[in-house]
């Protein structure tokens, strides 16, 4: 191999890289600004999402008390006791 090729092919796997480098970040929410700093790119539904996990986790909140509350249960076995008492 010439030092020619040698050069295009490092050239040739630096800009792989640099190409692919960039789409795993502009995946991941990070985009470069020009002089190439990292920006955090701003999602627009990212309020309505924290707000909508906000309210799914309260109903989670409600429904384990309510699976977890056997106070009915326990008031519901008295009953049935003293019916069958009668």
């Amino acid at each position: 191999m010439n030092p020619f090729e040698m050069v295009v092919a490092i050239i040739i796997v630096i800009t792989v890289g640099k190409v692919v480098s960039t789409r795993i970040q502009a995946k991941n929410g990070i985009a470069s600004d020009e002089d190439g700093n990292p920006v955090t790119m701003v999602d627009p539904d990212a309020g309505r999402l924290r707000e909508e996990v906000k309210y799914l986790k309260e109903r989670v909140a409600v429904l384990e008390k309510i699976a977890t509350d056997d106070r009915g249960a326990r008031e519901l076995e008295n009953e049935i006791e003293k019916l069958r008492n009668q």
